[in-house]
């Protein structure tokens, strides 16, 4: 198996963005040698700030493993933000559409080809009002069940205090100067996975089961426990709605 190079365009983004990060935040990195040398590789990551991407990324750049991320494919229309998406070998995700299925296999062959697909499993920006992980979504799982390739969990904790995700105003907080802290573990075990039929409880079960690591792993940055049971955005919604009809007959 090969591995991707860095290449023209990923250089071109790191000239860009690694400045700005080196100058305005410290870094704390931890577990580099948990990114495999070589192969094709996934990393599950999770998302608290429009800012984390960028974090992320500068943190798996330094090891030499570039990753292709799943993007909004609205952001390839975008003129130099597209050129420099397409350029980098970023994976369009077209929700809803007859396009949906072209994401996943696109990383499948990309992992096949011996590269790192990074995956943000709960598919949008934490709404848990402490900033802890949500459930995750399958798409990780099935793509790792399909192809076994090591699955990296990854915590990141600093990027949201800089950029709070769904502020009302997401204006940068820069000073006082903060730390962004990435922190990847040893691959997760799906092993017990492997030979049963991927129907969506085994895909819950191995999504389950990658949350929880990405979620130990937040512990240890942020040094404090999660809940016992992570935030489910559309129980909440939902109870808040039921809540706001008892009050509205009363």
């Amino acid at each position: 198996m090969s591995r991707r190079r860095i290449g023209f365009w990923y250089r071109l983004a790191a000239a860009i963005a690694k400045p700005p990060l080196v100058v305005l935040f410290k870094r704390d990195w931890r577990g580099m040698e948990h990114i495999p040398a070589d192969g094709g590789f996934i990393t599950a990551v999770n998302h608290n700030s429009y800012l984390d991407p960028l974090s992320y990324a500068h943190f798996q750049y330094n090891t030499g493993r570039v990753p292709r991320f799943l993007a909004k494919a609205a952001l390839f229309k975008a003129p130099f933000v597209g050129m420099v998406l397409r350029g980098t070998g970023q994976i369009p995700v077209y929700r809803e559409s007859t396009n949906a299925l072209d994401a996943f296999r696109a990383a499948v062959r990309a992992i096949e080809q011996g590269e790192c697909v990074a995956f943000y499993p709960e598919g949008t920006l934490t709404r848990d009002p402490d900033v802890w992980p949500m459930p995750g979504k399958t798409g990780a799982a099935r793509v790792a069940l399909m192809t076994r390739a090591p699955v990296v969990p990854v915590a990141q904790w600093g990027a949201n205090l800089a950029m709070p995700p769904y502020a009302r105003e997401n204006k940068l907080q820069l000073f006082p100067r903060k730390t962004l802290k990435v922190l990847a573990g040893p691959p997760v075990d799906l092993s017990a996975f492997y030979d049963r039929e991927p129907n969506a409880e085994v895909l819950k079960e191995a999504t389950e089961v990658i949350m929880t690591a990405i979620t130990e792993l937040l512990e240890e940055l942020r040094e404090e426990k999660a809940p016992a049971e992570p935030y489910d955005h559309r129980r909440a919604r939902s109870e808040q709605r039921r809540k706001a009809a008892e009050e509205g007959t009363s």
